[in-house]
């Protein structure tokens, strides 16, 4: 697997490998690129796989001032310059999904298909509750003087479907003990004021939607309205999973990508 920068300022750390259709990994907002680790050698055997930090986020550089999506969607664009590419599928999870989604509104033209993992419609548009629960979890500890790696086991607690999932455990918490602590204090601000439920109704790729039985901050009644507003879109629904059901069931979750990107080959090609 190798590692390189792209775009400029900020400096933008991604890894890839693999040859083939670009294929695109998004994290969530308390995640880095290494969240797909267990993902990549499956799905790099028939894919050029690609995964970034986000601004601000892992290796990748921090920024002046408030983060706008409409950088962060420059900053994808840099990847597809970086490797000459004109079109990608893209895999968010959560965050991501929202990114793919901002993405696609404004370059529809550069997107063959995308996979939305327990994605929401922003996350000021989250139920009342889960929005309380999120700010006095993540962001008012650490404006109270805490540090990421304080929140990241309390936090990871309420995301994983089954707390005897100790890998998943230890991955989330190792996963949020990296966040940059302004950086991503700037990110949920600029994700509770951001709402992206319009772009799904225009979504006309192939879309897969995937989400944890046991996720409890994008349960399964937000995947199937998503999935309700995607036309053609498929949804699958992950046994025994919490919020990131890449991590928690990597087997189970890259059966389902491979499946599904591998059916749009065959079609492309028969077309």
């Amino acid at each position: 697997m190798k590692k390189t920068f792209v775009s400029n300022e900020p400096k933008i750390s991604i890894k890839y490998d693999g040859t083939g259709d670009l294929l695109i990994f998004l994290h969530g907002i308390g995640g880095n690129k290494d969240n797909w680790d267990l993902n990549f050698p499956i799905l790099s055997k028939n894919f050029l796989c690609v995964a970034w930090d986000t601004r601000g986020y892992g290796e990748s550089e921090d920024y002046k001032g408030e983060l706008l999506f409409d950088d962060v969607i420059n900053d994808l664009l840099s990847i597809y310059k970086y490797f000459d590419k004109k079109k990608a599928h893209i895999i968010g999870l959560s965050m991501g999904g929202q990114i793919a989604c901002l993405f696609f509104e404004k370059h529809p033209d550069k997107v063959k298909s995308m996979v939305l993992c327990d994605t929401h419609f922003g996350l000021g548009n989250l139920e009342k509750d889960e929005i309380d629960k999120f700010i006095n979890s993540r962001k008012k500890p650490l404006l109270d003087g805490l540090q990421p790696k304080d929140i990241a086991l309390p936090v990871t607690k309420t995301l994983v479907g089954d707390l005897n999932n100790e890998a998943a455990i230890e991955e989330l918490v190792n996963s949020m003990s990296k966040l940059h602590k302004e950086s991503y204090l700037k990110t949920i601000d600029a994700s509770m004021s951001t709402s992206h439920q319009h772009i799904f109704e225009k979504i006309d790729v192939p879309t897969l939607v995937i989400v944890g039985e046991k996720d409890t901050l994008t349960p399964p009644s937000m995947a199937l309205k998503i999935h309700k507003l995607i036309k053609n879109s498929k949804l699958f629904v992950i046994d025994g999973a919490g919020h990131l059901t890449n991590i928690e069931n990597p087997k189970i979750f890259n059966d389902i990508i491979l499946d599904f990107l591998n059916e749009m080959v065959k079609k492309n090609k028969i077309q």
